[in-house]
């Protein structure tokens, strides 16, 4: 019987949503309230006609309240109608979280994102941490829609990361905190136990390792990680040796803000949920009323709307002359695209034209990361990765689904680190 109460405790906490601890001790203060809504009014105006839809910042103005209702219609429309043919697991679950957030009808993508994790493993008994990130995001988004059905799935993905030694970065420790704090959570009523106790201590081992990561400022691994783990934290129901001061590590987020770090919007829209009081776990309790008390007034220097772009002609070289790397090449190719689109309009068109150019990508916490160009792919073990480059200047070490582009000649180089 004692067991029983304390499910239906757990079940009531997660359907609250937000820990007592994200809303109370480590609330913005109100005189930085402006800062985090100017923050939040930069990520909306990133929604254009010509942008990657990007469900991750769908899921933050959702979670927040969106100021620009247009952007949200605009980026839900574009969701809703979007491929997922080439979705990789992560992207697709991030669609479904966005849509459900939403309060729209996934359709037959959760299906196919339930079949995609019956069918997933990792490449090795020791794979990469940024393995298990797209499919701590599919236990997540299949969580929230069932757990009952998900709960095979979440325990094959538990013992999975509990064979696993290589350790998990800052981002996908708090990601795997989530989902399986989701599924802690709800564990169907007459289920084993012991499911209870494997994802307990899944979790126990993993938000430690999170907890290591603290610095004495606050910072949680980098500042950009901080955000998902400041939600992990937040609603984990197995707590760490290392007390975390919420507080400590808000304050030192407002004084980063206030630098001018987080500019763009993946990077916001990591960090802006727990500016809020709400984590992912958040995502099927969005109200979808019209209008949000409290909204502020948007500033009058809002962006206009955006009118038809004109085309400009893109000189993109991919460069490899690697030692050690079978294939060597320096290819160039010229491609024309819209001003202002992002690096991965320019990369597609580009593998359109030729399969020399052809590419893959990643999901991560920033966005879609490119890992491999003409099969040559990076290799943590080898330390190598494709570097971009406007001239000198890196463009953020790949991220290519959110970059406003504008460069006339582009490099891809692969480089060690």
């Amino acid at each position: 019987m004692a067991w029983y109460i304390l499910y239906l405790l757990n079940l009531l906490w997660a359907v609250a949503g937000t820990s007592t601890q994200t809303q109370g001790s480590c609330s913005v203060p109100p005189a930085q309230q402006p800062l985090v809504n100017g923050l939040q009014v930069l990520m909306e105006n990133s929604v254009t006609s010509s942008a990657f839809p990007n469900p991750s910042i769908l899921i933050a103005m959702n979670l927040a309240g969106a100021y620009n209702v247009e952007a949200q219609k605009l980026l839900t429309y574009k969701l809703m109608a979007s491929d997922i043919a080439d979705l990789t697991i992560g992207q697709l679950a991030l669609t479904v979280m966005a849509l459900t957030s939403s309060c729209r009808d996934p359709g037959n993508k959760v299906s196919i994102l339930h079949r995609q994790m019956e069918n997933w493993a990792p490449s090795s008994p020791n794979a990469h941490s940024s393995t298990f990130y797209g499919p701590s995001l599919a236990v997540l988004a299949l969580c929230q829609k069932n757990p009952e059905t998900t709960l095979p799935i979440a325990v094959r993905f538990a013992k999975i990361l509990l064979a696993n030694s290589s350790p998990l970065n800052t981002d996908t420790g708090a990601m795997v905190t989530l989902a399986l704090t989701c599924m802690y959570n709800k564990i169907p009523v007459g289920s084993e136990e012991g499911y209870r106790s494997l994802f307990g201590q899944v979790l126990e081992d993993v938000v430690e390792n999170i907890s290591m990561r603290i610095k004495d400022n606050g910072i949680i691994g980098d500042i950009y990680s901080t955000g998902l783990a400041m939600q992990a934290l937040s609603v984990t129901p197995k707590h760490p040796p290392k007390k975390w001061n919420c507080k400590k590590t808000m304050d030192t987020i407002l004084k980063e803000i206030e630098l001018g770090k987080f500019h763009n919007p993946m990077s916001i829209a990591q960090i802006l949920p727990s500016l809020k009081g709400k984590t992912y776990l958040d995502v099927p309790h969005v109200s979808c009323n019209p209008g949000h008390e409290g909204q502020p007034t948007l500033p009058s220097q809002t962006n206009p709307a955006p009118t038809s772009a004109s085309n400009i002609t893109v000189i993109y070289t991919i460069n490899n002359q690697l030692r050690g790397v079978e294939l060597h090449f320096n290819e160039t190719i010229n491609v024309s695209v819209k001003a202002g689109s992002v690096l991965l309009v320019v990369l597609e068109e580009a593998q359109r034209r030729s399969s020399m150019f052809k590419f893959e990508t990643t999901v991560t916490s920033w966005g879609l990361v490119v890992s491999s160009i003409n099969n040559i792919a990076e290799n943590v073990h080898h330390r190598t990765y494709w570097q971009f480059l406007s001239g000198k200047t890196p463009l953020n070490e790949g991220v290519a689904d959110y970059i406003p582009f504008n460069h006339e000649h582009i490099t891809a180089n692969f480089t060690q680190y």
